[in-house]
């Protein structure tokens, strides 16, 4: 069988052995067999390959099972994204590489179809906290489901970074005011309230916050 190296010239492997610029081969040019190994190696053009072969596949899954162009492109990215910083875990001997693909593809079809769900889950819990507010500017519901999201993600905070953006946000007091309330240290004061922030805007962004 002919080498995925040789195949592929110019190609740089896992140790760097070339250093020529990567040529990405012809789409036809391996077979399935050969691209898993390259994959496998971790050469960039064998990723390039792979997804020019199946991605069309990996997008028509998606798009099929979530009904949704935009989503379909993010999980076919998602996918293949994922596929290249776990191929460690991959092994052309346990099977073909375009069934991994797929397994990878349910995988994260999963997952956003569960954080679609609790997408509609906040919007739900937005609208019940609307009340009788419907005349106040702030209770719009994107502001609403901004105010349910914040919420949430600050009681999983740590007590003290909790308390101390609670005291700021919440009660507006300057970080001066917030030490002399709580007894701590200035400096501890705003470290806290920086790693609550940093913390804070993590969570916010992995649950699907808008920017």
């Amino acid at each position: 069988m002919t080498a995925v190296r040789a195949t592929c010239p110019g190609v740089v492997g896992a140790d760097g052995a070339t250093g020529q610029p990567s040529r990405v081969p012809a789409q036809g040019a391996l077979d399935d067999e050969e691209l898993a190994e390259g994959f496998a190696r971790g050469e960039e053009a064998c990723l390039v390959a792979a997804h020019q072969r199946w991605s069309a596949l990996v997008h028509t899954l998606a798009r099929r099972a979530l009904d949704d162009a935009r989503e379909a492109e993010d999980v076919t990215q998602s996918v293949f994204l994922a596929a290249w910083r776990g191929r460690s875990t991959y092994s052309p001997t346990r099977g073909v590489l375009a069934g991994w693909l797929v397994g990878i593809t349910r995988r994260t079809i999963a997952d956003t179809l569960s954080a679609r769900a609790r997408r509609a889950e906040l919007v739900t819990a937005a609208g019940a906290a609307l009340g009788h507010q419907e005349h106040d500017p702030a209770a719009r519901p994107e502001a609403v489901l901004d105010r349910v999201l914040v919420r949430q993600e600050l009681a999983k905070l740590p007590a003290t970074q909790r308390r101390v953006l609670g005291l700021a946000y919440y009660d507006d007091l300057t970080h001066t005011q917030i030490a002399q309330l709580t007894g701590w240290p200035l400096g501890t004061v705003k470290s806290h309230a920086r790693r609550g922030l940093h913390t804070l805007a993590r969570c916010l962004r992995e649950s699907g916050a808008p920017a």
